[in-house]
């Protein structure tokens, strides 16, 4: 506990274990064995080509139209149906209050030399300030003479300042969305989707199994 998850929680959270639902706690594995993976599902993987060409490939649709550094407005267009991955306190102006985050800074740095690490992702739940380096390169097993990695910094989220990245899971904060979620009732024709429409934290898998079972 005081190796892994103690330090971890603060660097990574902002608060110890004991302040945030145990659902943080279950997603972390523990395993009595040689098997020093993270997931232990019988079948993993990732897009053969990466997630950027993943979403180029949906954004292809010809009746997609993407439109970049346009302000949301749910005035100034019309729709039949919204499907809003935004975040829900803001579609509501923060009328009920503000939902909290945690954000990340990257450091990414490109180095002379064929590896860095032996393994795509190191945590570092203990020592120095950033709490994890990323080697994207064992992702798809590139082989090259140079690399790139990243370093995570965690950061308290502040608006106009940086990004959401991940939802505070908190039954205080769950109360908040609760209410949230009431508001939007009265928008038949609104659905609210995503780390930040749902304010849930998503890996790939359920994020792409949330939307195939919300169109089903």
């Amino acid at each position: 506990y005081e190796n892994v998850c103690l330090h971890y929680y603060k660097k990574q959270w902002g608060m110890t274990p004991e302040e945030l639902d145990p659902s943080v706690a279950k997603r972390v594995p523990v395993c009595i064995s040689k098997d020093d993976r993270y997931f232990h599902d019988p079948y993993q993987g990732i897009p053969l080509e990466g997630y950027t060409r993943m979403i180029e490939r949906i954004l292809d649709n010809p009746l997609i139209d993407v439109r970049l550094n346009t302000p949301f407005d749910k005035q100034c267009f019309e729709y039949e149906n919204l499907y809003y991955t935004g975040p829900i306190d803001a579609f509501f102006d923060y009328e009920l209050g503000e939902l909290p985050y945690r954000s990340l800074t990257f450091d990414i740095r490109e180095m002379d030399t064929p590896q860095f690490q032996p393994v795509a992702v190191v945590s570092y739940p203990t020592n120095y300030d950033f709490t994890r380096i990323c080697e994207h390169k064992h992702f798809l097993n590139d082989v090259s003479d140079r690399t790139v990695v990243s370093f995570e910094y965690p950061a308290a989220f502040e608006r106009g300042k940086n990004e959401r990245y991940y939802p505070i899971p908190q039954e205080k904060n769950q109360t908040l969305y609760n209410k949230y979620i009431e508001k939007a009732k009265k928008f038949k024709n609104i659905h609210f989707l995503g780390r930040l429409g749902d304010y849930k934290y998503y890996n790939m898998d359920l994020a792409v199994n949330r939307v195939l079972t919300f169109f089903e």
